[in-house]
């Protein structure tokens, strides 16, 4: 009995010395939980597949199909214009999409003022977040139609004039043609990002919105009492408090460029022409599922390639904000 209650209290003594540490794992444990099944082991599953050939199918036996191949999917890739076209929209994408920060502080600061109805402004900039991005990706591509859409009336007001045919029927008369946004492969990559912005914008508001209230308020008052206002008091005043929201702002808009798919399935569906508008997200999805035969190992050779990418850019971003943090210590 002596020796139980040693272990019993040894054990309570254990626990009671590290509850600290135990603790958190503790709360932790479930959620590590799911993401080690739904993220790290599809991961790793999808960079196996990636060497490859297989089209998901198995045999009479219930025996994969699969033929190893080593890296000959990635050099595949590196002769597919496909995959190029789509790598370079992911870049464009990218260097766009980084609007979305600022124009999200300057509607913030915008916001950040104590007028009537300014819950309502809110409210208003902040929908589009709200909406899925299937509905804004229908909306815009109602708003770039060339018939009834906002571009084709604007055009048709400025350059058509109205005129009546023989049988009595309007039509219009242009002096240049009413231009179709999405059926463009020059323009139709560019018409998609800016539907994007538009949600992506109303987050990087929040996130402003957020950092601004926790702006220390005597730094503003001695900095007023100093004679700073304009674009003098949002640089050496303000902004140096919102870096931990440009932070978040940054990181979170380039990831959501990187994995930029559903506006583009919405609106184009990787078109006009052979892919002009498909992005890497996409290109995986078209390769993997939606084609014929399908090609599961170089869908994971292209979702391999976006998942290095993605992680060179937050291992830098996650590298950033620790050194800032231990500079701050």
């Amino acid at each position: 009995m002596a020796v139980t209650d040693t272990g019993t209290q040894s054990k309570q003594s254990w626990l009671k010395r590290n509850k600290l540490t135990v603790t958190p794992w503790v709360f932790l444990a479930p959620a590590l939980c799911f993401f080690a099944i739904y993220v790290v082991i599809p991961i790793f599953e999808s960079l196996w597949l990636s060497l490859y050939e297989w089209n998901g199918l198995y045999d009479a036996d219930g025996n994969s199909t699969a033929v190893w191949v080593g890296f000959d999917n990635y050099v595949k890739l590196w002769g597919d214009p496909k995959f190029w076209t789509s790598l370079v929209n992911n870049v464009i994408w990218l260097v766009m999409f980084m609007l979305a920060v600022p124009a999200g502080l300057f509607i913030a600061l915008f916001l950040n003022q104590s007028v009537p109805g300014m819950r309502l402004y809110k409210s208003l900039f902040f929908f589009p977040f709200v909406i899925s991005q299937v509905v804004v990706g229908l909306i815009f591509g109602w708003f770039y139609n060339p018939d009834f859409g906002v571009v084709g009336s604007l055009w048709k007001a400025v350059y058509c004039e109205e005129t009546v045919n023989i049988v009595g029927n309007l039509t219009f008369r242009c002096s240049a043609p009413v231009p179709d946004i999405l059926s463009s492969e020059t323009w139709a990559t560019y018409g998609i990002i800016l539907a994007g912005l538009w949600p992506q914008i109303a987050y990087c508001m929040i996130l402003y919105l957020t950092g601004l209230n926790n702006v220390a308020s005597d730094q503003i008052e001695a900095a007023r009492l100093d004679g700073a206002k304009g674009w003098k008091m949002l640089w050496y005043v303000v902004l140096p408090q919102l870096r931990p929201a440009t932070f978040i702002a940054v990181v979170v808009t380039v990831i959501g460029a990187l994995r930029s798919f559903d506006m583009v399935a919405i609106m184009t569906g990787g078109g006009p022409g052979e892919g002009s508008t498909n992005v890497l997200a996409y290109y995986m999805y078209e390769t993997a599922i939606s084609e014929y035969g399908e090609r599961y190992g170089y869908g994971s050779a292209i979702a391999t390639v976006l998942f290095a990418i993605m992680l060179v850019y937050i291992s830098y971003f996650l590298h950033r904000m620790y050194q800032d943090e231990k500079g701050g210590h």
